[in-house]
């Protein structure tokens, strides 16, 4: 609100999600603030909290030193840390973010009118977006982007299921 994280919540059933803002603020990627001089009076953005693969090895590797046990996969790694009780728990696990949408919005008079352009705008108000994407055109063009990423899934330095694809046009 006004520019500054009040609440972060988990999705939960799709109508009423968890609170989770002691564990999110433990993030250094979301931002507390965000950069502006005039920001929405109420931005509620959306994304997905993950880990890296690299940092997951380096969590269970850190586990096998110190005799704990080890963790299965960095999906529910990252979702078990964001529902911690013990913030200080959270802040021990290498959290990653990315921001994909929008909820509520109130008063902002320059938001963009497609999505391309919300994600360019979330990067500029200082929330990492994912930089694997593009807009594309028609089926072919959707087409062609699924190879190029199913081209480079192995080498993305995080998990994914497949693609997710967007209408442009917020409106729409």
């Amino acid at each position: 609100e006004h520019g500054v994280l009040v609440q972060a919540a988990t999705r939960g059933d799709g109508a009423t999600g968890e609170d989770v803002t002691q564990n999110i603020r433990t993030i250094g990627q979301i931002p507390l603030r965000l950069r502006s001089d005039a920001p929405p009076a109420v931005l509620e953005v959306r994304g997905e909290v993950y880990m890296r693969r690299d940092d997951f090895e380096q969590l269970n590797a850190r586990q096998l030193a110190l005799g704990d046990k080890t963790f299965v996969n960095p999906r529910n790694t990252a979702a078990g840390a964001v529902r911690q009780l013990d913030p200080a728990i959270a802040a021990q696990r290498p959290l990653s973010f990315f921001a994909y949408g929008l909820g509520q919005v109130e008063d902002w008079p320059d938001m963009p009118a497609s999505h391309g352009a919300l994600l360019d705008a979330l990067a500029g108000l200082g929330f990492p977006v994912c930089s694997v994407r593009e807009v594309v055109a028609g089926g072919a063009g959707l087409a062609a982007f699924h190879a190029r990423v199913a081209a480079l899934r192995d080498s993305l330095p995080f998990d994914i299921d497949g693609v997710v694809y967007k209408v442009n046009l917020l409106a729409l």
